[in-house]
């Protein structure tokens, strides 16, 4: 399951990520933001933040217009590692290395079509569990 979460900035791209979960078969609960009106980030970014950190979703996307805002947001919930990611390698590298259980993108930063593959990428790219990584996540939590 998959924990989305998005402010008014954010909330067109996540209907094309909701729309590309469902092409794929992925089970989502959707947090909100509902609409284009203009919301409060922190009270989308922590309810989807908490269901990943209590182990209701296993991973989960943040959309804010930046992304910037939203992840600070997620961060704030201990247990949670939101990642701001623009771009595939970064997608692939913070979920190699850094177990990041959250992705957060910018919907006035990337199109549909780069979201799309980093979302992808974020979803499918494993943990490494390499010895150093896990010592660095333990010294992070």
């Amino acid at each position: 399951m998959i924990a989305l979460g998005c402010d008014h900035g954010g909330y067109g791209l996540m209907q094309e990520v909701i729309r590309h979960l469902e092409d794929r078969g992925l089970e989502y609960k959707n947090y909100g933001c509902y609409s284009e009106e203009s919301v409060d980030y922190p009270v989308y970014a922590k309810a989807a933040a908490n269901a990943v950190a209590s182990g209701e979703c296993e991973k989960g996307i943040l959309i804010c217009g930046t992304g910037i805002g939203i992840s600070i947001a997620a961060n704030k919930v201990p247990g949670i590692r939101a990642a701001l990611c623009h771009d595939c390698f970064s997608a692939e590298a913070t979920r190699q290395h850094n177990d990041a259980n959250m992705l957060a993108m910018g919907a006035r930063v990337i199109g549909p079509g780069l979201a799309l593959k980093i979302v992808d990428i974020f979803l499918d790219t494993p943990f490494s569990n390499d010895e150093r990584h896990i010592r660095r996540i333990g010294m992070i939590e």
